[in-house]
């Protein structure tokens, strides 16, 4: 099995491009994140098209906690999946690490994901039949890791994450905040630049979600840089700064990517 999710995990691995920065940070600070420039994405539907981002403008400054809060059908799961290069936006420009999206062929792009990000869904999208180690260490071998590498990550993970007792548990003997928690520590196996959430805590009780979001202000502070989305008010009061965005347009205009 190794063997075959180390070939896929190398598949595609041209260069590349080089960095190609999108704003010009102070002396000493680190660029951003994510830089977002005019993003537009439209569904062809049934009765009419579905203009589901009209030209988004976003920047994620490096270790920033950011929200992004609205209501179901704002947009706000469609930007997610084009920041993780799940879709692809109809006209605008996504820089991830430095490296324009929109220029990358479908192998770089998987490359630039499997480096760059981790995801965090809403209903975990864990594989039944594997423990919670093997879940996450699935992970790290497609991100690259050898197998011993990537079991000891693993593990590395699950323990900072108060779940090493349950190493061996499948899926359907956790409960929703520990099949979330393994999700997250699944999403930090590539040690990503970005963390992107959607709806982390939807499938959850309180007890879950107090769990999950106590999890993220902990990996902020520890320096990670995350966007989560969210449509409650509550959940995103934890986070650093709050990005608001209804009918596909961004309410908030502030794009530098310093906490408000």
């Amino acid at each position: 099995m190794s063997a075959s999710y180390e070939a896929t995990a190398r598949a595609g691995d041209a260069p590349l491009p080089d960095a190609v920065p999108e704003t010009a940070p102070g002396p000493g600070a680190p660029p951003p994140e994510l830089v977002v420039r005019g993003l537009r994405k439209t569904y062809e539907a049934e009765t009419a098209p579905v203009r589901a981002l009209r030209g988004v403008d976003l920047t994620v400054g490096h270790g920033e906690f950011v929200a992004l809060m609205g209501p179901s059908g704002s947009g706000k799961s469609t930007l997610l999946h084009l920041l993780a290069g799940l879709d692809r936006a109809d006209e605008g420009s996504v820089t991830l690490a430095g490296v324009r999206t929109e220029e990358l062929g479908a192998a770089r792009l998987a490359r630039l994901r499997r480096r760059h990000v981790g995801l965090v869904f809403q209903f975990f999208h864990l594989i039944d039949h594997m423990s919670a180690l093997e879940n996450v260490a699935l992970a790290a071998l497609v991100a690259g890791a050898k197998p011993a590498e990537a079991t000891e990550r693993a593990r590395d993970l699950l323990d900072t994450l108060g779940l090493l007792e349950k190493q061996g548990e499948r899926p359907a003997a956790l409960s929703g905040g520990q099949r979330q928690r393994v999700a997250i520590a699944r999403a930090l196996a590539n040690r990503p630049t970005l963390l992107l959430a959607d709806e982390p805590t939807g499938a959850l009780d309180s007890d879950g979600a107090a769990e999950v979001l106590d999890l993220f202000t902990r990996l902020h502070r520890d320096g990670q840089t995350i966007l989560m989305v969210t449509h409650s008010a509550d959940v995103a009061g934890g986070a650093q700064r709050i990005v608001r965005i209804r009918d596909g347009v961004l309410l908030d205009a502030d794009t530098s990517g310093e906490p408000s």
